[in-house]
């Protein structure tokens, strides 16, 4: 169970990487504290350093160089400090938000997510420094640089016809409108309840042809909903989700699955062919997105690094 929090925590920390138990010896108190460079007057500490040295082994299974350690906490430090400028602050509220959402892309509470970090010698309030600094200067670029970072239509097509990818029909791009439904099971029920209701389920798909008699018939069910009309494009959705409302019929109920809140199917109203996006443009338009956005974040840092007062105390 530890081994697979591990590397759950690395994946969503550095994207990859597999993790192991580190055990790193305590250091005295006075060299914790020991001031190892300033940056606008806010100190980083060997402590600091030694935290953060842990969170990127925990990920990357390897000691990172200690200056590399450091840089990466001076550039936090120049990014909260321009964010300021810009009143871009998340407040602690923000912070526990994502901290949350990040345990919860791991499966895991986010007490369950700092009882982890902590088994490791790690403080929770490393792990949300990285994410605020993080969220800082994603917004901060996004933000200030938001006409430079358009990837316009033309260039998506100039880049798909480069690389010789036209459309093709086995790769159509579709919209589809759909309307999410599930039949209740009571939590803690057992497994006769939820086959009894799966197999309901799929009687209902035989008997469903149409999105008007689904709203009709799961409006008046007990024990059932159906949402509200969501439409998605081809390329919002994995291949595997694409498959299955490639294979469903309109006005029919796509396979049940068991979640938490039940069993889940998924009623398609429309399946509509549609030019303005598929899977491969917007593989590519994030692409070319990324690398603008790397490239103006890069030089926006840079700016900003030459501009801060960086002091490392002489008996560095």
């Amino acid at each position: 169970m530890a081994v697979t929090l591990f590397r759950r925590l690395s994946t969503l920390i550095l994207g990859g990487g597999m993790a192991v138990v580190l055990m790193v010896a305590t250091p005295s108190l006075a060299r914790a504290q020991q001031v190892v460079v300033m940056v606008n007057g806010e100190p980083i500490t060997n402590f600091d350093i030694e935290q953060r040295s842990k969170l990127t082994m925990l990920s990357t299974h390897k000691m990172p160089d200690r200056q590399d350690v450091i840089n990466e906490l001076i550039d936090e430090k120049v990014k909260i400090r321009e964010g300021k400028k810009f009143s871009v602050d998340p407040s602690a509220s923000d912070i526990d938000q994502s901290y949350a959402s990040m345990s919860g892309r791991m499966r895991i509470t986010p007490d369950q997510l700092t009882k982890t970090l902590e088994a490791q010698g790690i403080r929770a309030e490393t792990l949300k420094a990285r994410i605020r600094a993080d969220m800082v200067w994603s917004s901060l670029v996004r933000g200030r640089y938001k006409e430079s970072l358009q990837v316009g239509e033309k260039d998506v097509e100039e880049k798909v016809k480069e690389q010789g990818v036209e459309q093709t029909p086995d790769t159509p791009g579709f919209e589809y409108k759909m309307q999410p439904v599930v039949l209740v099971v009571p939590r803690g029920s057992g497994p006769d309840v939820i086959e009894a209701r799966k197999k309901e389920a799929e009687a209902l798909r035989t008997r469903i042809q149409t999105c008007a008699e689904a709203n009709a018939f799961f409006k008046s069910m007990q024990n059932a909903a159906i949402r509200e009309t969501v439409v998605k494009t081809s390329a919002d959705m994995p291949a595997a989700l694409r498959e299955i409302l490639d294979n469903t019929p309109v006005g029919h109920l796509t396979p049940p699955e068991i979640t938490k809140q039940g069993v889940e199917m998924v009623v398609l109203c429309a399946r509509d062919p549609t030019k303005v996006d598929t899977p491969k443009k917007r593989e590519i338009r994030e692409k070319m997105y990324n690398a603008k956005y790397e490239a103006k974040s890069k030089s926006y840092l840079q700016e900003v690094r030459r501009a801060a007062m960086i002091e490392y105390p002489k008996s560095q």
